[in-house]
């Protein structure tokens, strides 16, 4: 199966959510938020060999993060089901890898892509994003010696994250989490 580049890589059509739901520009507007408060981005644990992360309080009902990730750390490829998302960098640099593409949501395994869905985005402190639903990424702090920190939210809050293996132009379905993978 070949998946092609898409014309709006945001949001899918579905089910509009409730009217108290945040939106992605919500969602942004709080990590920028909270990611401009030091004190709290200070308060975070960082290890020097694996990613930290403390759970916070989100508007409306979302799910959020801060992260701190260690020199050469990354998540891999995945994505945050039917989640709408946002994340900023609150001190380093991040580096994400995105499919502008339509994935299929379920029933398959493998994918060809083609070429052109391939994006990459520069994230130094200040800088983020939002996402739709299904969006495939990974995020990475490839520097070789400095710490970053993020903070990211998710509404609903993250149901699953399938993770993905890629090899030149095939995606490959690895595995599914859920929630009570992550306690």
């Amino acid at each position: 199966m070949s998946v092609s580049p898409s014309a709006s890589p945001s949001a899918s059509p579905s089910a509009s959510p409730a009217v108290s739901a945040p939106t992605q520009a919500d969602l942004l507007e709080f990590v920028r938020r909270t990611a401009a408060d030091a004190e709290l981005i200070a308060s975070l644990p960082l290890d020097p060999e694996g990613r930290t992360w403390v759970r916070l309080e989100g508007p409306r009902g979302s799910e959020a993060w801060l992260i701190g990730w260690p020199p050469g750390t990354g998540t891999g490829w995945h994505d945050h089901a039917d989640s709408v998302g946002a994340f900023v960098t609150a001190s380093g640099e991040l580096k994400e890898n995105s499919l502008a593409a339509r994935l299929p949501t379920d029933g398959w395994k493998t994918l060809e892509l083609t070429e052109g869905v391939d994006r990459e985005r520069r994230l130094p402190a200040g800088q983020g994003r939002a996402f739709g639903r299904h969006h495939v990424h990974e995020v990475l702090n490839d520097s070789p010696d400095r710490h970053a920190i993020s903070v990211h939210a998710y509404y609903p809050p993250l149901p699953q994250i399938r993770r993905y293996s890629r090899s030149g132009p095939v995606l490959r379905l690895e595995q599914v989490e859920r929630p009570e993978d992550w306690q």
